[in-house]
């Protein structure tokens, strides 16, 4: 039973930030190649973030209705601004003269995109992948307001029965998975940064 529910809000975390990615990934390159389009992508993404996730939640669910769609489409909302404003910044920070040797090489602009820009800003992009990753984990606990489930069902149940067992084992766990995440992602984050940092290392 507590795998299980363990296991099951990993499971919205994991769906909704990979979806967050799908959608901050393209975002954040459009932001980065139209400057007309940059201001509103950037402000909506904003604005998603500002809203209080249980509203968010609950209007989505008026549409969706109750159960994990509703909080992986929520949660995939939530999640966008780190990635989007990170992708942006990351491709923006590329050595103009990396970009100018592409250029002169011949490269086209999607072929300089996906084999010297993308690569570069990567460190940078992972940044925000880890920030939405690790706001998710905790996010994810107000699924059990719409018919989610996760270790939020289990500690809104202990905190209405009076069950600080319940309540423990669903905070700890969250606790955990959250430190769990950051510290793994951290490292790879280090890693990364060391890897494009330059000839020094």
């Amino acid at each position: 039973m507590s795998v299980s529910i363990i296991l099951e809000h990993l499971l919205m975390v994991v769906a909704a930030v990979f979806c967050s990615i799908l959608v901050g990934l393209p975002l954040g390159i459009a932001s980065y190649f139209f400057t007309r389009v940059r201001r509103i992508i950037l402000f909506v993404a904003d604005v998603l973030q500002t809203v209080p996730s249980l509203a968010l939640l609950g209007i989505i669910m008026i549409f969706v209705g109750a159960g994990k769609t509703t909080v992986i489409i929520g949660i995939t909302l939530y999640s966008l601004l780190p990635i989007v404003r990170n992708t942006y910044l990351g491709l923006s920070e590329v050595d103009p003269g990396v970009k100018e040797a592409a250029r002169g090489m011949g490269m086209s602009r999607f072929y300089r995109l996906m084999h010297v820009e993308l690569p570069l800003a990567f460190p940078i992009i992972f940044t925000g992948i880890r920030i939405a990753t690790v706001n998710a984990i905790g996010t994810v606990v107000f699924a059990a307001s719409v018919g989610g489930g996760g270790l939020g069902a289990i500690i809104y149940k202990g905190i209405r029965v009076m069950n600080m067992k319940w309540i423990a084992f669903g905070t700890l766990s969250l606790m955990a998975m959250a430190i769990v995440f950051d510290i793994a992602m951290g490292g790879i984050e280090t890693r990364l940064n060391r890897k494009f940092s330059g000839p020094s290392n």
